[in-house]
Formats: structure tokens, sequence, C-alpha cells
């Protein structure tokens, strides 16, 4: 750091020559820029956790994407910061330079990954690996950015009252720390659930522009030159423009992605506080979609085959009270209640949003003949492992696992020895439970992990898949919005806590409509035959999918 009073180099801007000319008083002034350290340190923290969250959603495994987002973004600070200590003598010039298009770049980051994902289908031929090149770019140019700050901020510090070094740094990081801890906590308890996660980038980016411009033009206007004020008055101005005007067609922008990934057909678009819910079609003889954070969950015509394989082999045998795990649509409830020995069915649902819509979309309510008003069943709304840890031992006669597939990050405790030692402690003698283990073509080993998980837990497993009725067929669970890429199986594993249960259709009940016997116990044989030796159980402290 050059002591206040040094000589400054040849053609350096006034800011380089001694005490900072200020128009308020040094402990104001100092003031003033921890402030803004604070504010800039929250909207970098959104900026980051707004593209590991998008990154999440658009590619899924999100321990995967928070790991790029997060290394790539600390090594740029690095990088940035080193690079910076050359912009010293231009402090306020460069810091100004420097927050306008971090403003931008940040701001309109997450609207540039949707729109590139939304526009250029499943990211085939020259966009293979689109979506992780443009999160490495974006992590990386809003690292650089943020890691330039530091040097300047501590000039620009040092220039205002000189401070040994330690206390100068520890007052810096003090506010760079409380900062992020507020944006870190306001990005999901308000800026996500209230604005969305495009709107919500592009606010934090207004408020990075204007908290850099007033430090940089009221603050510390005596240390640039007229020419440099109006400079970045003018590149502010743009900044801030361009996320207003970004702001106010967000809505349109929103619709018009929604359409390209989903298509023209959409009806519903709903932000709940636990995932995104779109249904397209539904009317006018249309087939209905149910689409959960972008994954196709309910697909169309081929639904009632995947959910009539899920639970009719299941309730061969007692089934008077059964548990669905997930679910919250109603179509497994929906097959359960059709055998007419059932005299309850409890279905536990993490998000409200999707139950209230399946009890009051007429397309999605008719789909599931309204079992949500049906007496016998009854809805908890919790997170399925914490409430199979509070529930009765031996109380089910079949439990249903009707989740998301093993490789979403979210899922993967849900597919652990622990979650199904927890359902098996709630089965009753002779109990059955069926999970869904994702495609098994597609996904072979993550397939056989969840039975050899089974396993381990104590339960005599009976795995099995049902394929599409055609080579064309594009639902079940967890398909991206792109079909012509899906898997074109769903694969289902049995169990019983006591002898291994039969793989059979209960022919004393009303028959399913799309599956025979024959065609179960073939498809059966067919899955048998993609076994992965070797694959070993997942646990909560050693996740394998």
């Amino acid at each position: 750091m050059i002591e206040p009073h040094a000589p400054a180099p040849p053609g350096a801007p006034p800011s380089w020559r001694g005490p900072a000319r200020l128009p308020v008083r040094p402990d104001t002034g100092r003031l003033l820029v921890l402030a803004c350290v604070f504010v800039c340190a929250a909207c970098g923290l959104v900026y980051e956790l707004e593209l590991v969250a998008l990154a999440s959603y658009l590619m899924g495994d999100s321990v995967t994407q928070a790991s790029v987002v997060l290394s790539v973004m600390v090594f740029a600070m690095g990088i940035g910061s080193l690079a910076a200590k050359r912009l010293r003598r231009f402090a306020a010039a460069g810091f100004g330079a420097l927050e306008a298009t971090l403003a931008l770049v940040g701001g309109c980051s997450a609207m540039a990954l949707y729109a590139v994902f939304a526009w250029t289908g499943d990211w085939g031929g020259l966009w293979a690996n689109g979506p992780r090149i443009l999160l490495v770019a974006f992590s990386l140019a809003i690292g650089l950015l943020i890691g330039a700050e530091v040097p300047l901020l501590m000039e620009l510090i040092q220039r205002i009252r000189r401070q040994d070094a330690g206390g100068a740094v520890a007052d810096l990081f003090a506010a760079d720390y409380v900062g992020a801890l507020v944006g870190g906590l306001a990005f999901p308890f308000l800026l996500l659930p209230f604005l969305g996660q495009l709107t919500s980038s592009l606010l934090t980016g207004a408020v990075n522009v204007v908290a850099g411009a007033a430090l940089v033009l009221g603050l510390f206007r005596r240390d640039l030159t007229r020419r440099a004020r109006w400079l970045l008055l003018v590149a502010n101005v743009t900044a801030l423009g361009v996320l207003a005007s970004a702001a106010v067609l967000v809505d349109d922008f929103e619709r018009a992605a929604r359409q390209a990934v989903y298509g023209d057909d959409v009806r519903v678009a709903l932000q709940t506080g636990v995932q995104e819910i779109v249904l397209t079609g539904g009317v006018d003889g249309r087939p209905l979609d149910l689409y959960l954070d972008g994954r196709l969950r309910a697909g169309g015509r081929d639904e009632r085959r995947y959910h009539e394989a899920l639970v009719h082999p299941a309730l061969n045998g007692p089934h008077a009270r059964v548990l669905i795990l997930g679910g919250g649509d109603g179509l497994a409830a929906r097959e359960a209640l059709a055998h007419p020995g059932v005299r309850r069915v409890d279905v536990v649902e993490l998000d409200p949003g999707l139950v209230r819509l399946a009890r009051t979309d007429p397309a999605l309510s008719r789909l599931n003949d309204h079992v949500y008003g049906d007496p016998r069943v009854h809805v908890s709304t919790a997170d399925a492992f914490h409430w199979l840890r509070g529930a009765p031992p031996a109380t089910y006669d079949v439990v249903i696992a009707d989740l998301p597939d093993p490789g979403i990050t979210r899922s993967t405790k849900l597919y652990s020895e622990e979650f199904y030692g927890l359902a098996r402690r709630a089965l009753a003698p002779g109990g059955r439970l069926v999970v869904h283990a994702g495609p098994v073509a597609a996904r072979a080993r993550a397939f056989w992990t969840v039975e050899a998980t089974m396993r381990a837990a104590g339960l005599h497993t009976v795995p099995y898949r049902v394929t599409g009725r055609d080579a064309g067929f594009t639902g079940g669970p967890d398909r991206t919005a792109d079909t012509s890429r899906a898997p074109h199986d769903w694969g289902f594993v049995l169990a019983g806590a006591g002898p291994r249960p039969p793989l059979r259709l209960d022919l004393r009940e009303p028959p399913p409509r799309t599956l025979t016997q024959a065609a179960l116990t073939a498809d059966a044989r067919a899955a048998e035959g993609t076994r992965v030796a070797g694959v070993r159980a997942s646990t909560l402290v050693h996740p394998r999918y």
C-alpha cells in the first residue's frame, strides 16, 4: 500500500494523490464504504446462489452444480484479486466500472441460462455441453469481478483514513461476511419465494448498480476527472436501464421460454415453496402432462400404465391399510382405491401446492378420480423420511414409494438403507413395499443399487420393469421436457419383510386396464437380464446414485 503522501506516478489521476477529498467527515466516509461492502457482498452471494439453484433445476444433481459454481467462483476470485492490484491507482473509477459490469453480468445470468436452455432443446450437437459451459463461464466472470473488489475497496478505505493493515482487513472482511450472511438468508426466504429466480437476480443487479454508483459518484466524486464522472454515470444508467427493461419484460420472457420448453399447451404454471408445477393439456381431448421442476411426472396416455405397474402387484395380498409416500397428484391413490378391500390410504406429500392442485384442477382431479374427496384418503404434508421416523410400527399392509428418481440429489436419502429400514418397520406382518427405482435400460446401475439397498435393509426383493405401450411413449416420472431422449421403461422393486412376495396380479380384484400377468412376468425376466453385479447399498453418509 502506498503512503498517502507518496509522489504520484506520471499521468496518475487525482485519486492517487494524498487523502481522499470527501464531502463528509472521514468517520462517516469509512462507514459509507463499509456499508457498500456489506451491500456488494450480499449481492455477490445472491448471484452465486442463483447460479446454483437454476443450474440444479435445469441440469439436476445439485451437488455437482454447487461444487462447480463454488469451486470455479472461489478460484476466479483469487485471480480477480491479483489482477486488480494494477488498478489501485484508479481505485474509485475502477470500482465504479467494476460494479456496473458485475451488476449486468450477475443480474442477467439467470435469464441467459434459462434462455439457452429453453431455446436449444436437449443440448445435442453443438450444445452437448452447453449448460455446463455457460455455467462455468458465468461463475468465472462473476468470481473475477467479485475478487477484484477487495483490493480496490482496501485502497479506498485506506485513503479515507490511514489504518494499520490488520485493522483495515478486519473491518473490510467483517462487513463482507455479514453482508454475505444477509444475502444468503434473503435468497431462499425472501427473494426466491416472492420474486422467483429471474426477477430476484435482476433486482439484485439493480441494488448492486445503485450501491456502487452512490459510493463512487457520491463519496469519491472529487477524486474523478470530469470525463471519468460522465463515463461512469452513463455506464451505471445504462446498466440500470438494461436491468429495469429486463424486469419489465421478464413475465413475457418466462411465458415464451416456458412454451419453448413445454410446448404451446401450457395451462397451469405454479411456483410453490417446494417446486415448479406445470400442467399441459387436459382439455379438448388433449392428454394431460404434469411436470415437476421441469421433469415429466405424469405423462399423458401412459401414466395409467406406470401407476398400475407400481400399485397393483403390491396389492396382491392383504391391503386394508395403504401408505403412499409421495404421489401428491393422487394417481397412485386412484389405483389403490380401485381395490374394494382398501379401507384407508395415507398419502405423505412434501408439497401442499401439488395436493391442492390435484384437488381443484378439473383435469387433474378428473384424472385421479377425485380421490381427495374420498373419506378413506388422509393427507399429511411432510418429508417422507421424517414422517416415517414417527410412524407407528407394524401399521401398513402396503407401502408405496412413488418418489422421484434416485439420481436426483434431493431424493437420495429416500433411496437409502436407512429409509428402507424405516419403511420396513412400518409394515405389518406379511406387508409389502414397492419402490419406483427409475428406468432400467438407461440407468441400470442406479436401478440395481436400489435393489441392493433394499436387500441390505432386510427386505426380500422382486425387481421388475414395465415398458411403454409403443416405442414412442414418453410418459413416466422424471423424464425431462425433451421426450425424444426419454427412457422407454420404468423400473420397480417389490419387497417384503417376510417371505419374498410373488409378482402376481390379484385375479379376485378388478383387473388393471393396461397390464397382463404374462407381460408382467416377461418384463420381470427381461429386467433380471440387466442385473449389474457388485453394486453396494446406498446410505445417508455414503450415497451411491
